[in-house]
């Protein structure tokens, strides 16, 4: 009876919920629908306008665009991007108050790795398969850009990225729809904090919709052409898990897909997001995307894009001036409905609405609250938190590492040992020019004062000098062991940084060789925001850390990993290739009907003749300075058929047997031995992660239930088939410890 009752107030609670947030919705509606009956069709239409601000571009800047607060002023603008400081802020949200309805500006921004604080790229950041963490890393984002009067963030984004040629690789989370679906809600929750309205909250908003990681060549901005079922398979779950999460826009993408340009497709916009997918927000162009598909010869003016792009489902226009210029006549010739420009302005209203800013258009605005909320200690030990668990051991087979404290010397060499805002990475934002961040060197010298740290550049990041070589050998010769810091230059990696050649640059490669036939033990850091290919160095370098773009605390926490302050835990969330010729590979591929059984087997196989098939680091790889014991015992698999709404329970020991206390992220894939259409070699359904003392044991237990074996139908629809399975569960999708078999029945 007690349960009963339990339970009779949980659904009615549940059901008061349901009825408040429904009963706010319709006072919003109506609010939204109060403002609409006083607009002009020229007002409703500067709603859909948005602007680059007087600051840095993304993008190609509009020209002529005449004086912004001119326009604000008469109504033409709903929102502007790249301001970015209270004062500077409420300079262009005045002039929206002597507009004659007085709609208050949104104001977006590029908040991709953090505001003031430079956190980890968001590649990096994958690399932790922490999400707690990654939503408390985009909660500081949220409450320093917020701070300083930003309400809308074009983040974050959930591409799908099977090919690291891709400059944009290092914005997303890699190659896998369910670690990138759980990542995309992550960040919007993170950034949307406890809701919209809150001020400490700023609209996510979901990017590239859709496919944009597919680019043919890795090439930036170019075509993708793949089948419904691969999109709807690989690419589209994290944009839906971000519209589970409630995310407030959604971003369209540059690319064209199956030859329409996504800001002109009526499918994805109106059909998959609004309609089957009942998305309440708003959808924004791409930078001057809507212009653009004059290029893609979609459209043959502005007029024309601009049309394409409204009926297609595009509420709002950033840059290319398509909607303010030609709405207005597009409606007076009858080529777009009144309707159309009412549900977006509505959609658009209501987020305004939703975030307070009618009762409050300055709320974001508020000095003294900005000048307490940035750069807070607390925010910054998150930082470095999140650097720690966003590097990955890739080999340690010496145990040279961690470094021991009794080292007396050691050899710091590199183009990078003494980067700083370097390790800052592309897409950040330099909130603070004067902002000191430390090097390797210096975090190493603050933290182990008792050792002499030798330094030598010996080769610059991407030219052909080895001027440098000699007095690199000479000073590694001095020392025990020699640490180099290697890798790209922030502007090697980003939006329109795709590259053909993804070696390790310049002659570094040459000086690892030259260092390591000196006989001195050697560890190479890595500095990236993609992978690299370094082929002799994963072959002959005993100790190798992959430490991607780390943000303002990237020194300090690479000193902590390298003397066993913090034992490395990541885990590779993209598959890093031997060479580009294998691009695209990717874990999660199909089988052919001659697939090939190893790296050697070429006769008449799916394989390569010049090379392994293998990768050179595969999907989910990542050491630890400790190991972990798999042990498996039959008897805690209880059955072999999972029918109904049955749960299998899978469960295992795992024990720490190193010397190091450490975290083993577990993974679970499954196959699905037989289907029509086909399924992949193995796909990643679930996976935990288990912090062990030494000598410390713990059970495992996964459970698999019928909508992890779902997937679509040729007619993209999703389903279930009977049939035998495979569990595989490991610390890598190429390292599987335990093995299970198991039938579905009807």
């Amino acid at each position: 009876m007690k349960k009963l009752y339990h339970l009779c107030a949980a659904l009615a609670f549940s059901c008061l919920i349901i009825n408040v947030a429904s009963a706010q919705e319709d006072v919003i509606d109506k609010k939204v629908d109060s403002v609409m009956a006083k607009m002009t069709l020229a007002e409703k239409i500067g709603q859909m306008n948005q602007y680059n601000g007087d600051w840095e571009a993304t993008g190609p800047v509009t020209k002529d665009v005449g004086n912004k607060l001119d326009e604000i002023r008469q109504g033409r603008v709903g929102a502007v991007l790249n301001i970015m400081g209270t004062n500077h802020v409420k300079t262009f949200q005045d002039a929206a108050m002597q507009s004659r309805l007085k709609i208050p500006l949104l104001f977006g921004q590029d908040v991709i790795h953090g505001y003031r604080i430079t956190f980890p790229i968001p590649l990096a950041e994958a690399c932790s398969w922490d999400v707690d963490m990654i939503e408390k890393s985009e909660r500081v984002a949220a409450t320093e850009a917020s701070a300083s009067g930003i309400n809308w963030t074009f983040s974050p984004m959930v591409d799908i990225a099977r090919d690291p040629r891709w400059g944009r690789v290092m914005e997303g989370a890699g190659e896998d729809p369910y670690l990138g679906s759980l990542i995309a809600a992550a960040r919007v929750r993170g950034f949307q904090g406890r809701g919209l309205g809150n001020t400490d909250a700023v609209m996510a908003c979901a990017k590239h919709f859709a496919a944009y990681g597919a680019a043919i060549g890795g090439r930036d901005y170019n075509s993708v052409d793949m089948s419904l079922h691969t999109l709807w398979q690989y690419y589209l779950p994290p944009f839906k898990a971000a519209a589970d999460a409630g995310v407030a826009t959604f971003m369209n993408s540059f690319n064209d897909l199956n030859g329409t340009p996504a800001t002109a497709s009526i499918y994805l916009q109106r059909e998959v997001l609004k309609r089957d997918w009942n998305f309440k927000g708003f959808v924004v162009s791409d930078w001057g995307s809507i212009g653009e598909m004059i290029n893609h010869g979609y459209a043959k003016d502005n007029y024309e894009a601009a049309q394409q792009a409204v009926s297609a489902g595009n509420d709002m226009d950033m840059e290319s001036r398509s909607y303010i210029n030609n709405l207005e006549k597009l409606v007076k010739d009858q080529k777009v409905s009144f309707s159309l420009i009412d549900d977006a302005v509505a959609r658009i209203l209501r987020k305004k609405f939703e975030m307070g800013l009618f009762d409050d258009p300055y709320r974001f605005i508020n000095p003294q609250r900005e000048k307490s909320s940035l750069n807070l200690p607390a925010s910054q030990d998150v930082a470095r938190d999140m650097a720690h668990k966003s590097i990955v051991l890739l080999k340690n087979d010496k145990q040279l590492l961690p470094l021991s404290d009794n080292l007396k010397t050691v050899a710091l060499i590199g183009p990078l040992v003494k980067a700083k805002k370097e390790l800052k990475g592309f897409w950040s934002l330099d909130i603070d020019p004067n902002e000191n961040i430390p090097s390797v060197m210096d975090a190493l010298q603050k933290q182990h004062p008792q050792t002499q740290f030798l330094f030598s550049y010996g080769c610059n990041i991407d030219d052909q000098s080895k001027a440098g070589f000699a007095d690199a050998v000479a000073t590694a010769k001095k020392a025990g062991v020699v640490v180099m810091v290697m890798g790209e230059a922030p502007d090697m990696t980003g939006e329109a940084k795709s590259k053909s050649n993804i070696h390790l640059p310049g002659v570094q490669e040459e000086l690892i060789k030259e260092i390591v036939a000196t006989g001195k033990p050697v560890v190479v850091i890595m500095m990236a925001g993609r992978p690299m290919v370094f082929n002799w160095t994963a072959d002959n370098v005993p100790s190798i850390l992959y430490a991607w773009w780390l943000g303002s605390q990237g020194g300090n926490a690479i000193a902590d990993v390298l003397y066993g302050a913090y034992n490395p835990s990541g885990k590779l969330p993209i598959t890093f290739p031997r060479t580009e010729g294998q691009i695209p590979i990717y874990y999660n591929h199909l089988n052919t009907g001659r697939p090939a059984s190893g790296d050697k087997d070429v006769f008449y196989k799916s394989a390569y003749i010049d090379l392994p098939n293998s990768p050179q680091y595969a999907f989910g790889h990542g050491l630890s300075y400790t190991t972990f014991q798999y042990i498996d015992d039959d008897t805690y698999y209880t059955k072999t058929t999972l029918k109904d709404n049955d749960v299998l329970n899978i469960s295992f020991t795992l024990k720490n047997t190193g010397n190091y206390a450490g975290e083993e992220t577990v993974q679970l894939y499954i196959r699905d031995m037989v289907s029509q259409p086909l399924r992949p070699v193995k796909e990643l359904k679930d996976f935990k992660k288990v912090f062990l003392q030494p000598g410390e044991s713990r059970r495992v237990t996964f459970s698999v239930n019928r909508d992890m074996l779902m997937f679509y139908d040729d007619n993209l629809k999703l389903i279930t088939q009977p049939g035998d399975f495979q569990v595989m569960i490991g610390s890598a999708s190429d390292d599987i410890r335990i093995k299970r078999a198991f039938e579905l029945t009807n």
